[in-house]
């Protein structure tokens, strides 16, 4: 039988069941909780009040987070002729055209974003089933295919999270670091939760956000409630 850990136990006592509270007391007690030696990413799930099936409630998007997701963010940008240069110029890690795509279809994955301009994408998209279901295609939604490779790189190297509702409707997001403090957690969430709300589908009725919790790595979810964060 599956056994939780002291420090999972630990915190649980400290969190009082059923209790919904305001996003300030959850990222209080989301830091005060944390007891392992390494610093946990705090993660937020929340259950929208939409059918993902309908291809006109899928809620998709990205936000730069104010403080960042406190790792290094190693990018790999498909560009050539003076957009090569600019995404040099802008930071990126590795920057290629056809040598790259090879490389990746022969098991290199060094990287953790990738950025492609229009006129790239016809050889990109051979990469689809590789980069697909590790969530590394690029797409135009979420910014990832443009010509302004120097703004992409720069929002990805600052923080720049992708996020898409699956099909239980539950948005996940990592929004921080345990060791940001409550100030910062409160304003990445808070960064988070106003873009989803900003991206409420015309033919979503009812109750948009329905539910909302956020964990660390080790431990347990804590409830916020929603009316509460929507009405600030």
């Amino acid at each position: 039988m599956f056994k939780r850990g002291k420090g999972f136990l630990e915190a649980k006592q400290k969190i009082e069941s059923g209790k919904r509270h305001t996003l300030k007391e959850a990222v209080n007690l989301i830091v005060a909780t944390s007891r392992t030696k390494f610093d946990e990413t705090v993660d937020a799930a929340i259950r929208l009040g939409v059918n993902p099936a309908h291809a006109d409630q899928m809620v998709r998007g990205s936000v730069v987070l104010p403080h960042g997701l406190g790792k290094s963010v190693k990018v790999l940008v498909f560009a050539k002729g003076e957009k090569e240069k600019e995404a040099i110029d802008a930071g990126a890690d590795v920057v290629g055209t056809d040598d790259i795509i090879e490389k990746i279809k022969n098991g290199w994955l060094e990287f953790d974003r990738v950025v492609a301009t229009p006129d790239m994408m016809g050889s990109v998209g051979k990469l689809g089933k590789i980069l697909g279901p590790r969530g590394l295609m690029p797409n135009p939604k979420v910014g990832t295919v443009t010509f302004d490779v120097a703004k992409a790189v720069n929002e990805l190297k600052a923080g720049k999270v992708e996020f898409r509702v699956e099909k239980a409707g539950i948005v996940h997001s990592p929004v921080g670091k345990v060791s940001f403090g409550a100030e910062k957690l409160l304003e990445n969430v808070s960064a988070l939760i106003e873009t989803i709300i900003k991206l409420k589908p015309a033919s979503s009725k009812g109750t948009y956000l329905k539910s909302i919790s956020i964990s660390t790595t080790m431990g347990p979810g804590i409830k916020v409630d929603p009316l509460e964060v929507k009405n600030i």
